[in-house]
């Protein structure tokens, strides 16, 4: 009877598991994302950025937007390519055919505000 009991507790638990839904990072970036949105985004000049240059500090800009990747380095599957515009403009190679189409939405997990014009 007891190991019935705890079958149960068990399945219910697991079960619980499928059904709660969960967010993702990206939701969850997405919703920060879309709340900074709507407020005046943080602005980096291009030396500031430069400043932000290697494998422990890593930023980039894509499309005049600022990248903070510092936390991808290492996980990047082209390896240290991604320090070779740290600090700069990555547009170029960001949009090249290596690419999977998911670093696009991956990308959003990572701004932090927008290139500052001069």
């Amino acid at each position: 009877m007891v190991i019935v009991v705890v079958t149960l507790v068990l399945g219910l638990f697991v079960g619980l598991l499928f059904l709660i839904p969960r967010r993702s990072k990206s939701d969850i970036s997405k919703v920060a994302h879309s709340n900074a949105s709507s407020k005046e985004s943080k602005r980096y000049t291009k030396i500031e950025v430069s400043l932000h240059n290697k494998r422990t500090d890593c930023w980039i800009i894509i499309k005049d937007k600022v990248y903070d990747v510092t936390s991808y380095v290492e996980e990047h599957p082209g390896g240290d390519a991604i320090l070779a515009h740290a600090g700069d403009d990555s547009t170029e190679g960001f949009y090249g055919p290596q690419h999977a189409t998911r670093v696009f939405d991956m990308i959003d997990d990572f701004y932090i505000g927008d290139l500052q014009k001069n």
